[in-house]
C-alpha cells in the first residue's frame, strides 16, 4: 500500500530495540497526505458510521482530525496533555511503559449522547486511546470508532481495544515493535 511505503522507520528510537514508525514523512508528502485523508474520508463519508464529532489526540491526531473535520463536515475537539487547555476541564491519568501521563478535555467539549470518532496516528499499547475514550465517556459521549494510520499489532493495543469492545480501523500495520 502506498501509505505504508511513505512511513519512515527509525531504528533504536526512543530506545534500543524499538523501530519507531515516523509518519512525518507521510504527512509532508502531498500525495501521501492526500491518500491518507482520502482513505479515511471515503470510509467515514458513506454513512455506515454514525458520529457527530471528531476527537483528536495530541498532537498528530490534531493533523488528521482537523483535515477529517473539514472533509466530513463535523466539529473537532482536541484531547491535550495536562496543562494545555485553558477552560474548565476533566483529566484522566493512565499508565505508560515507564510511569504515568495525564490527558485532558474541556468539560463542555462533549455532550451527553454525542457519538465520537476518535483519531490518532498510531496504535501501540492502546493506553492513550483507552484514556481518551474514558474522558469521552465521563462526559456522556460514546466512541463510535477509533481510527489510526498505523497499528502495531505485536505491541498489544489492538487486542486491548477489542477486549474493551471498541471498534477501530487502521490504514496499515507494521509487525514487530
Amino acid at each position: 500500500m502506498p501509505i505504508k511505503s511513505k512511513i519512515r522507520t527509525i531504528p533504536d528510537y526512543p530506545k534500543k530495540g524499538i523501530m519507531f514508525r515516523d509518519i512525518t514523512t507521510l504527512i509532508k508528502d502531498p500525495v501521501g497526505f492526500r491518500l491518507m485523508i482520502d482513505n479515511f474520508t471515503q470510509r467515514y463519508i458513506k454513512g455506515d458510521h454514525d458520529f457527530n464529532v471528531i476527537v483528536g489526540i495530541e498532537s498528530r491526531g490534531f493533523i488528521i482530525g482537523g483535515a477529517l473535520s473539514y472533509t466530513l463536515g463535523r466539529g473537532f475537539v482536541p484531547i491535550r496533555k495536562k496543562g494545555k487547555l485553558p477552560g474548565e476541564k476533566i483529566s484522566h491519568e493512565y499508565e505508560l511503559e515507564y510511569g504515568t501521563d495525564i490527558i485532558e478535555i474541556h468539560k463542555d467539549a462533549i455532550h451527553k449522547g454525542d457519538k465520537v470518532l476518535l483519531v490518532d496516528d498510531l496504535l501501540a499499547t492502546g493506553g492513550t486511546a483507552l484514556a481518551a475514550a474514558a474522558l469521552i465517556e465521563k462526559l456522556g459521549g460514546t466512541v463510535a470508532e477509533m481510527c489510526f494510520i498505523v497499528d502495531l499489532p505485536d505491541v498489544g493495543g489492538a487486542k486491548k481495544l477489542k477486549q474493551k469492545g471498541y471498534k477501530f480501523y487502521a490504514q496499515t500495520e507494521f509487525e514487530g515493535d
